[in-house]
Formats: structure tokens, sequence, C-alpha cells
């Protein structure tokens, strides 16, 4: 989650580390197209599903031979000189479900877009394989699941092949005020790839510098706020972060019933919308995907249409109208170009209805996180059995698990009391009101969608202060009433990517897809990555 939404405000010196040998950050190569990093020559450079299930039709490749590929591309990329540092394991089952693929397809059996597809998932996310889940803490190094959790399960129903696991910001970024995002004790500092001194935002940091670096096809990251859009923006590919329900949360280690979903990252509208409806499904273990029933789509084929802003309506948030030059003028661009394609535009002001969230969303946050991360370790198996043992892990090692940041967050929420405390109920009765403000709004101005910049670019990767930002952020919204919001690449600040978000009601991914689709298409603003080490510059 981006706790930083309601921790911090304003902006620090940012301090950058791209010469150092910290550790935990480690040296890094000074770019990603010398010596053995053969990014220039990668054949897959920006391949799509479809492209690759063309390849694969046509005998060109196989599914065997895609992953040794992204594998080798990790290798070289990723973990040769720990440049990215964005993949956490690798699965050793990768090229022999790689193999049951292609068996398959010989059969004449495809399962659908993603069958024989690598697919890299957040370190959150449990997979009942050789694979650990720790959320990359140490607390839980040595810890497999059990079995999938729920999405994975309908991942390899899918076809896809499961190709290892991404680092993030530790706990999902909910362990400290000023922690830094991308950081965690198991598996160090994930690095952004257009700018290796710069942070690649998080928690799912690592599902978005792998995605952007072009180490898989797809990817999926976990948001409690801001989890799967910041990273995406920053990272500048597409995240979904869909309708709470839509996608099921068990067998993900928790930190709000309330906010909690895991969404898709990809490079392309199309590649998430595929992955989206891969995993959706209603999950007698996750009782809030009872909603879902009816609302949601296995297939979102449908909305990929070119004309799909055509007389749509959509809120431009009026706060993002002003602030730093360069955002401003991005923003501008992508206004102009939905209007072009036949939307009309509303100014409108949500931030400014929704009146300091902030306190009451981190009481709901603590509450839930101390119960749902003491129901998930009750009988995980892992090495410590509940929130107070991570915390006196931690201060039993704190060299190594808190070198740079401490607990607080967590000690704060072992602190809170059960669910049923008035303190909580008040609280959520207070955070739900953001639907009603959202609600009237879309309908009292006949809005289809809400528009804003995602978040600004990049800070540099600071182990002293922690986060900074430069720009708003535009996750809170749709984080906090559980609705659904989708990241689409708007263009570069000196280099560095920033995202145009859409948001609108519940169980309107479709919708939101099709317009993302038609201004993905119109603008075409994602650029390729070149893996720059600022002392370089």
């Amino acid at each position: 989650m981006d706790r930083r939404k309601f921790f911090r405000n304003g902006s620090l010196a940012g301090i950058s580390f791209s010469s150092l040998q910290l550790s935990g950050l480690g040296g890094r190569g000074s770019t990603g197209t010398d010596g053995d990093s053969p990014a220039a020559e990668f054949p897959l450079m920006e391949a799509t599903i479809d492209e690759l299930q063309q390849k694969m039709q046509s005998g060109e490749y196989s599914s065997q031979s895609i992953t040794k590929l992204y594998l080798k591309r990790i290798q070289a990329v990723d973990k040769k000189g720990a440049t990215l540092n964005a993949v956490l394991e690798l699965n050793p089952d990768a090229l022999a479900i790689a193999a049951s693929m292609d068996a398959e397809r010989k059969a004449g059996k495809v399962r659908g877009p993603l069958h024989g597809i690598p697919v890299l998932i957040k370190d959150n996310i449990n997979s009942g394989d050789k694979m650990q889940t720790t959320a990359g803490s140490l607390a839980l190094e040595g810890h497999k699941a059990a079995k999938d959790a729920f999405i994975v399960g309908k991942l390899r129903e899918a076809g896809a092949v499961l190709l290892g696991k991404t680092n993030l910001s530790e706990w999902a970024n909910f362990r400290s005020t000023r922690s830094t995002s991308g950081w965690s004790s198991r598996g160090g500092q994930t690095r952004n790839p257009y700018l290796l001194d710069r942070n690649p935002s998080g928690s799912s940091a690592g599902s978005g510098s792998a995605v952007s670096a072009n180490l898989c096809v797809v990817a999926i990251g976990t948001e409690t706020n801001g989890s799967v859009v910041s990273p995406s923006s920053i990272n500048g590919i597409v995240g979904i972060k869909p309708t709470v329900g839509l996608l099921s949360r068990s067998g993900i280690i928790p930190i709000s019933a309330t906010q909690d979903t895991a969404g898709p990252m990809a490079r392309t509208v199309k590649d998430a919308a595929l992955l989206l409806g891969a995993l959706a499904g209603v999950d007698a273990q996750d009782a809030v995907t009872q909603e879902s029933q009816g609302k949601s789509s296995k297939d979102y084929s449908s909305f990929f249409d070119l004309n799909g802003l055509k007389g749509k309506r959509i809120g431009i948030e009026k706060a993002a109208l002003t602030g730093h030059e360069g955002i401003v003028a991005l923003f501008q661009d992508a206004i102009a170009a939905l209007k072009a394609q036949g939307a009309t535009v509303i100014e409108i002001e949500l931030q400014k209805l929704l009146t300091d969230p902030g306190s009451v969303e981190v009481t709901i946050l603590q509450y839930e996180f101390k119960a749902g991360l003491n129901h998930y370790l009750a009988d995980a198996g892992a090495p410590v059995r509940s929130l107070a043992d991570v915390i006196a892990f931690n201060k039993q090692n704190e060299k190594r698990a808190m070198p740079y940041f401490k607990q607080e967050t967590l000690e704060k929420s072992e602190a809170r009391g059960g669910l049923d405390s008035p303190e909580y109920t008040d609280a959520l009765k207070k955070l739900l009101t953001t639907r009603t403000i959202i609600d009237d709004l879309l309908k009292q101005n006949q809005l289809d969608a809400i528009a804003a910049p995602t978040s600004g670019p990049a800070c540099c990767i600071d182990l002293i202060a922690g986060d900074y930002r430069t720009g708003g952020s535009f996750s809170g919204p749709a984080a906090m009433a559980g609705y659904p919001h989708i990241t689409v690449p708007m263009g570069l600040v000196l280099g560095l990517p920033v995202g145009l978000s859409l948001m609108g009601t519940s169980y309107t991914e479709g919708e939101l897809i099709r317009m993302a689709y038609a201004y993905e298409q119109a603008s075409k603003k994602r650029v390729p990555p070149g893996l720059v080490n600022a002392a370089n510059l």
C-alpha cells in the first residue's frame, strides 16, 4: 500500500545512492545494455500476450523457449550485478509447467489467452509450491504456503507459467512511517528501470519494475492504497486496481479487509485486462467476492474499443491543473487527447470533498492489519505465529531486519483492540462515506469516470529519510471506496514516467478499460526504460 498518502506530505531532499555500496542495497551496473545485459538484442522486447500466442501457434516459439528467454533476461538484467533487483525468487518448476503447456497445445488444447505465458507474482501471494511467501520479511523467511492463493489457482487454470516472485516494500509498506518503497529485509532494494537511483514506488515495486523492464509479460501486484497504480505509473506501465470483491484475497498476506485487492500490471491495457479476466471469480473463502456475481467478466475483450471515449463524460480533477509544471503539461496534453477522441471533460473537485480521511483510514488499517495478519499466521506454518511474534523477531534481529527504518506501524497496530472496538466501527462508518461522495459526484455531473495524474515522477532512493513526493497522488479516493482505478502511461517528465488515472464507481472495470484502451491507442505514451545509471548522465 502507498502509506505515504496519509503518513507523509510535502517534499524532502532526496539523496542519490547510485554510487554507494550499502547493505541491502548493493552495487549496480551502469546500464542495461552493456556487457552481458543484452537489452537491445532481447527478442521478446515489448512483446504482448497476443504476439506470444501467435508465435507459439505458428511454432516459432514454444512456452518453454519463451520461458527460457525470460529467465535469461532476468539473469542478465535483474540479477547480474543486481541492476534492478525486482525478482526475489524464481520458480524451479517454471520450465516443467511450460513443457506441460506445450504438450497440451500439441494435443490441440489451448486454455485461453494466458496459455503458456510467463507471469510473475508479488511475494505476499501464496503459491503452494517450492517458492517462499514472505512479504519480503526476514521474520517469514523459509515459509512455504501449503496451497495456492485462490488467484494463483486461477492463474494455473488459465495455463499461465508461474515464473517467480517479485520483491516488494516489506509488509506491503505497512511497517514504518519513513520506509523506503521497494526495500525489504529479505530482498533488499528494487530500483526504477528508467533511472537506477530512482525509487520504483511500492508496495508492488518488483512487479512494476519487472514488467517495465521486460522481465516478464505481465505480473500481479496487490493494493491497499496505491500499491498497484503508483508503481505502475512510476514505472511507465498499465495497472488495474479492481473493485474490492472482483478478485479473491484468500491466500494473500493481508493488510485490510476493507481495501485490499490484487491487480494486474502490464505494458498494455489489453494485456492487463486479459489477466484481470483470468483472475476474477467467486471464492467461498472470501465472502466479499459474492458481491461480484453478475458484475464481473471472464473476458474483457469486448471493451477493446478504439472509439471508447466517444460520447463519454469525464471529470477532470481541478487540483491537478496546478502544481509541478511538467506534470501539469502532461495532464493538459492528456485532456486534449480525451477531447480529440470525443470525450467531454468537466472540471470537478473530488479531493476537496474528501476532507481529511487519512487519519480515519490509518485507524481502520491498523485494526484490520492486526486481525488479518494474526488470522493468516495462526495456521500458516510460518516461523512466526502472530504480529507480536513478528515485532519480537525484528527487535531480536534489528541489525538485519531494521537497518534503515523501524517498525512503529507494526507496533501501533499491535496496540489496537479487536474489530468490535467502537473506535474501529465508528472509523469504518466515516470511511465508507467516501463511496457516497464519489457516487453523488458522478451522478450529479453525469460522469463516466474521473481523471487525474496518478502520481508524480519517481523520487530518489533515500534510505535515510524515506520516500518523498514530487506532485500529488490520486490513489486515495478509489482505494478508500473500494472502487476500480486504472492507470495508463501519460508521458515522461525529464525521462521519468507519469500515469493518467481513470476511476469510477464499483464494478465499472469494463467501461474504464474501454476508455483507457482508447486513450492508450490514441496517445501511445509508453516508452521502454533505458536502465540508466544517474552517475552516467
